[in-house]
């Protein structure tokens, strides 16, 4: 199993965190019988030798002894192993082990190539857990496609666990998307094992699977009353699963890979075939929306938890066919089981405004349940709890009377004040009790920045000119050193800057700040209580043009100079140097200002610049839409971007690759501000 191990040189080979001399015990430590070592032994073979999917050279070398891990009977959780190959032989390289990343993970592929007769073998093992993981790898590593149809033809027939022959309809599915049909026998033949087994007389859990697979590659087989068709095979499979429902895991070993098991849906089989099927739907969001709502009405709290996770997908990825799906969701919220009430709020979270359809449920459980109103971690300072945090920001007035119940107690959560702008005009009752609570953060403590930031968030949204006093007193008592203190300092500056006429005891604070790292948000600020340009234009052109003015400094430089409009017209040349130059997001800021400041959008220069950064950058939309609405009738040339985005049904980050929690939020932002701009001019 491990010969030749002694003989690779580890200690010259590399992995995430440097040398590669542990490997061996590693390698050694999955096969060990005590389930503790062989389960911290996975954990760091993902965390260093298969770091975020990167193939490195050590990785490379274990090849061999994973292999041989594999097919020895006497090995316990072979399963892993196997998956862990799956994923080296999936992966796309990028991380290297000294260079030549994408090299590393070919030779990997090549090596799981030239070892597929192992999986061919694993696909008939006595292990369960062996025989579910085989297929995939059987698939993608073993050449022969006439050998494989007919492995997991011959193991769909012949096999008795479910799970199995899920795992065996994935790889049907997988193999019939390696051989697309239209040129492979092979697939076409693959296609017709799909179709066949998602009807009767096969088991739910297996029907939904097969069509889940043709989904992704022959969606003219699928049902044309899909929607019913799974919805009654998911209830079907509920019933037989309630009959028989295995006792969950224990707490296990706390590592990476126990965690993350234990963070998966407690059904997540069910949750696999789900995602699989809205996966291969995609822009079919009316048959997703009916589909989640006929989840969302079923009798299993399971299959409901699924839901709600399968919404989260579809809410921020597209824009219609929100309302029903969330106010089921917010049905949910009464729910006895704590996995699923927990899943229901942390979708409501996420939606803000959109999750006004829920709002009834929201303020039934603040209101029955007071213990939820604020969250009080281990170690982190108390927050708001789900529940009131998703009320606030939805904006619905009910939030304000418990929000000033909080206010009004010993611990006042310190995101508090972050919602209460969600609320707009209806959280001004909340204005004495936020400057009470202001005057009383120390300017000097250590948390500082957690108690003042929030507060004045919160303050400069309502526009309180009469904290002005306290916005003072923290502005001109911080000590230097103190932590965080440039952001304290910041969102104090924009708290004057919106008490606008009324801040002009201020007036030598902030032109104390010119010269400091909070330059651009001083400068504005003093533009706002002064209307002075000729104070404030000298120090946006420095931040604008110095290089070591700071990553965001420009673009904000940039977009203050633009509000300045005609008034800044001395900053032009600087501004038209940057549409060429710097990140998109200078790029865009420069052209907008550009744009305010002269009126005329400069076709041979602005235009371009905007337009393509609104293709390549979605990040720049709402600044850029921003500026259109700002231009009023001026802003026309750019109208026809504004149109196309309000008539596209999928959010404006969607497929970035990362996740956002504020995702959703801005993307509706954007939205109303390209409502806001077209329809005050009557262009759309």
């Amino acid at each position: 199993m491990f010969r030749g191990i002694d003989e690779v040189d580890w200690a010259s080979l590399r992995h995430a965190d440097g040398s590669a001399e542990d490997v061996p015990r590693l390698l050694r430590g999955l096969a060990s019988a005590d389930p503790a070592e062989r389960e911290t032994a996975l954990d760091r073979m993902y965390g260093a030798v298969h770091h975020r999917g990167d193939v490195y050279d050590s990785t490379l070398a274990c090849v061999p002894f994973l292999l041989a891990l594999a097919v020895r009977e006497e090995v316990c959780d072979r399963a892993g192993v196997i998956e862990l190959l799956v994923s080296i032989g999936g992966a796309r390289g990028e991380g290297g082990g000294g260079g030549g990343g994408g090299d590393l993970a070919a030779r990997a592929r090549a090596a799981l190539s030239a070892g597929g007769d192992v999986f061919a073998r694993l696909a008939g093992d006595a292990d369960a857990g062996v025989r579910r993981a085989a297929p995939a790898a059987l698939v993608r590593f073993l050449d022969r496609p006439a050998r494989v149809l007919a492995l997991l033809r011959e193991r769909i027939a012949v096999e008795r666990d479910d799970r199995v022959r899920l795992a065996l309809a994935e790889g049907l599915g997988l193999f019939a998307r390696r051989h697309p049909p239209g040129g492979d026998a092979h697939a076409a033949e693959a296609v017709d094992l799909l179709a066949a087994l998602s009807g009767p007389p096969y088991e739910p859990g297996l029907r939904l699977a097969a069509l889940g697979q043709l989904a992704q590659c022959a969606p003219e087989l699928l049902p044309a009353d899909l929607v019913p068709t799974v919805v009654g095979l998911l209830r079907d499979r509920s019933g037989q699963r309630s009959r028989g429902r295995p006792a969950q895991d224990g707490p296990g070993v706390d590592t990476l890979a126990g965690r993350l098991r234990r963070l998966r849906p407690s059904d997540e089989e069910g949750s696999r075939l789900l995602r699989t099927l809205h996966t291969a739907l995609g822009g079919r969001v009316a048959d997703r929306v009916a589909l989640l709502c006929g989840q969302l009405t079923s009798p299993d709290p399971l299959d409901r938890c699924n839901a709600v996770w399968m919404s989260a997908g579809l809410f921020r990825e597209w824009r219609t066919g929100v309302a029903e799906p969330v106010a089921l969701i917010g049905a949910q919220l009464g729910a006895e089981e704590v996995r699923l009430h927990d899943a229901a709020v942390a979708v409501l979270v996420e939606l803000f405004e959109l999750a006004l359809p829920a709002a009834d449920h929201l303020h039934a459980l603040v209101i029955r349940r007071p213990e939820l109103r604020i969250r009080h971690g281990e170690r982190r300072a108390p927050t708001l709890g789900g529940p009131l945090k998703a009320l606030a920001r939805a904006g619905d007035p009910r939030a304000t009377p418990v929000l000033a119940e909080v206010l009004a107690g010993p611990v006042v959560p310190h995101d508090l004040g972050l919602v209460t702008p969600h609320l707009g005009p209806a959280a001004t009752p909340l204005t004495p009790a936020l400057r009470r609570r202001l005057a009383r953060v120390p300017p000097d403590s250590p948390d500082t920045h957690e108690r003042a930031v929030p507060l004045l968030s919160a303050l400069t949204a309502l526009g309180d000119a009469e904290s002005l006093p306290s916005v003072l007193r923290l502005l001109r008592g911080m000590p230097d050193g103190l932590r965080l203190r440039d952001a304290v300092t910041g969102a104090a500056v924009r708290a004057l800057g919106a008490f606008g006429g009324a801040a002009r005891e201020a007036i030598p604070d902030l032109r104390g700040l010119l010269e400091t790292d909070c330059a651009v948000a001083a400068a504005d600020a003093l533009w706002s209580v002064t209307g002075e340009a000729e104070a404030v234009v000298p120090v946006l052109l420095r931040n604008l043009t110095d290089p070591g003015s700071g990553r965001y400094r420009p673009a904000a430089a940039a977009d203050v100079l633009g509000r300045l409009g005609p008034a800044a017209r001395t900053a032009l040349p600087g501004l038209r140097r940057m549409t060429g130059s710097g990140e998109a997001s200078e790029r865009a800021a420069a052209a907008c200002a550009v744009w305010r400041i002269t009126g005329e959008p400069e076709r041979e220069q602005v235009l371009p610049v905007l337009r393509a950064a609104w293709v390549e950058h979605p990040r720049t939309r709402t600044a850029i839409a921003g500026c259109v609405a700002a231009l009023g009738s001026r802003g026309a040339p750019l109208h026809d971007l504004l149109r196309a985005e309000l008539m596209s049904p999928r959010r404006h980050r969607a497929g970035s690759g990362c996740y956002d929690s504020h995702g959703i939020h801005e993307d509706e932002v954007l939205l109303r501000v390209c409502r806001g701009a077209l329809g005050r001019e009557g262009g759309g």
